[in-house]
């Protein structure tokens, strides 16, 4: 996608208030639009668990936060209301990467797909949103 340098810095700015993610979990926003957003995690030995592979919360982290982002970025404030994440390997590399695609996009409510990879490829975790529109557009 390749979003502005002013539209990026805008979402970071706006979704840095979520400070689990961004300050205590390390994620990034590395491109943002419309319904869309790919942000990245740099894998460290907080987010390991005792085999060192990367814990499944940091995992799915790293999903809500790009879901969040994908969902409220220039939209009405959005939840998720569920969520299904289905992890299909162990991360190889030192990045997670998380990309949204829109599945459904409803009056009231939402269908995200997010599929979490490294930056070698290995395919870590597919994951679905269904999320909730609180406020309708107009």
């Amino acid at each position: 996608m390749n979003c502005t340098a002013e539209t990026l810095e805008k979402a970071r700015e706006f979704f840095g208030k979520d400070t689990y993610a961004t300050q205590t979990t390390g994620i990034q926003i590395d491109d943002v639009g419309e319904h869309y957003a790919k942000c990245s995690l740099t894998i460290t030995d907080a987010h390991k668990n005792a085999y060192g592979g990367v814990m499944g919360g940091a995992i799915f982290t790293l999903a809500d936060y790009t879901f969040a982002v994908a969902s409220n970025f220039n939209s009405v404030q959005t939840v998720s209301v569920s969520s299904q994440i289905n992890f299909t390997g162990m991360a190889k590399g030192n990045i997670l990467i998380a990309e949204t695609s829109l599945i459904k996009d409803g009056r009231t409510t939402c269908l995200y797909s997010i599929d979490i990879r490294d930056e070698l490829g290995t395919k870590v975790a597919f994951v679905t949103v269904t999320g909730m529109k609180l406020a309708r557009d107009k």
